[in-house]
């Protein structure tokens, strides 16, 4: 029996990086196709809605694997204030690792996707819905009641978004400290 091709998932993994780094309109399908090294005619094969189905799939597989990382941190902690530090942290932690050079997945569709196209607009709201969903389905079982967690999980993804904008723009981490910081005081609040 023939293996079957990863060439999509390649270049949906290559996409995803290329769209963190650059943005969406400075991603170039050849681009993906270096990256990935898959061949050039697997492109409309298997994405044959083009640039935007490819950035589309790219954007929902980053939503998913922040929800994964979410649900392993949430296992590692005892409480929301910790699994605010794991989150918080490993974004800071990717951003070093990147020299500053990695942004979100899903943010560039939102910034820069066509606005008329409902498929990028909506997996967009729907991954960052996702995230704060699972975010805050982890702070009610810490015990938080379901408005405040609602609350707390909104100000961690949009805190963790605005850290990584501005973290790159400095070249610093300090965005992160300040973002943990008035996210862990926050908490505290909400107890």
């Amino acid at each position: 029996m023939p293996r079957r091709s990863d060439a999509r998932q390649k270049m949906i993994d290559a996409a995803r990086g290329l769209i963190r780094e650059r943005g969406l309109n400075a991603t170039a399908i050849s681009d993906v196709l270096e990256r990935s090294g898959a061949p050039k005619g697997s492109v409309y094969f298997h994405f044959p809605g083009g640039k935007a189905q490819l950035a589309v799939e790219a954007a929902a597989s980053h939503a998913h694997q922040q929800v994964r990382m979410i649900d392993e941190f949430a296992a590692e902690s005892s409480s929301a204030a910790e699994l605010i530090g794991w989150y918080v942290d490993a974004g800071r932690d990717g951003m070093l690792a990147s020299d500053f050079s990695r942004g979100c997945g899903l943010a560039p569709l939102v910034t820069e996707g066509p606005h008329d196209l409902e498929e990028v607009a909506g997996t967009s709201r729907r991954g960052f819905t996702e995230m704060v969903d699972r975010v805050a389905f982890h702070f009610v079982a810490f015990g938080i009641d379901r408005a405040a967690a609602r609350s707390l999980a909104d100000a961690v993804v949009a805190g963790v978004e605005g850290a990584m904008i501005t973290a790159r723009a400095f070249r610093s981490t300090s965005p992160w400290d300040a973002v943990k910081a008035a996210l862990l005081a926050y908490e505290k609040t909400i107890r």
